[in-house]
């Protein structure tokens, strides 16, 4: 393989994907080269946080073209709003949904999330309120208030239970959209919440009758 410039990218990049190239995409060809021929089919969509320790594909050690995945601060859902506005996550979700027709949507939040915390505490972690973190994270800004004000909890339980609220704000706000209203009133799609524990890699399942988070049997 010829070498790449060393300028272009960052070292620690370029010496990662010689190492995907020597590993992962040697062992994977055929399945990347079926992909490229015949497009992705995934049959689940992740809604992720963009934190570097909580990646999905890890997180679940699927394969190429096995989940779709869209990712961003706090792992929020928006509520429907069609304003002709462009919004990257309820695209991601409108083409998943329509065009892949993916049969599960996962809200997948996780434990120390930078976003939630500054939901919590915006002394220590300020948003700007004028660009658009403040704004992204104002969709949890009643729940956050709530919680925030409750002194007989640690500020870790607060924070752990704002990021499991929030991941059912997001279901929640996924059911405003009527694409995904209609297809799962139909049984077509299911829409599933979970949570990651990065410091001791527990994955909590939230039960879709009660909102309760659960450790999956077998753990």
């Amino acid at each position: 393989m010829t070498d790449l410039p060393d300028n272009d990218l960052p070292h620690a990049l370029l010496t990662g994907y010689r190492n995907f190239m020597s590993g992962r995409f040697a062992n994977e060809s055929l399945r990347y080269k079926e992909l490229a021929e015949q497009g992705q089919t995934p049959e689940t969509m992740v809604i992720a946080c963009c934190d570097s320790r909580a990646a999905p594909e890890i997180i679940f050690d699927t394969r190429p073209g096995e989940i779709f995945v869209v990712r961003n601060v706090a792992n929020l859902v928006p509520p429907y709003a069609p304003d002709g506005e462009y919004h990257s996550t309820s695209s991601a979700l409108e083409f998943a949904v329509q065009s892949l027709k993916v049969k599960h949507i996962v809200v997948l939040g996780h434990g120390r999330c930078g976003g939630i915390k500054a939901a919590l505490d915006s002394e220590s972690v300020p948003l700007s309120p004028s660009d658009f973190i403040g704004k992204w994270m104002s969709l949890v800004a009643p729940a956050a208030e709530t919680i925030a004000a409750n002194t007989l909890m640690t500020s870790g339980e607060r924070q752990t239970a704002l990021e499991r609220i929030s991941i059912r704000y997001s279901i929640a706000n996924l059911r405003s959209f009527p694409c995904v209203d209609i297809l799962e009133k139909k049984g077509r799609l299911t829409l599933h919440g979970a949570w990651f524990d990065i410091s001791t890699g527990e994955l909590w399942v939230m039960d879709r009758k009660t909102g309760d988070f659960i450790r999956p049997s077998g753990e």
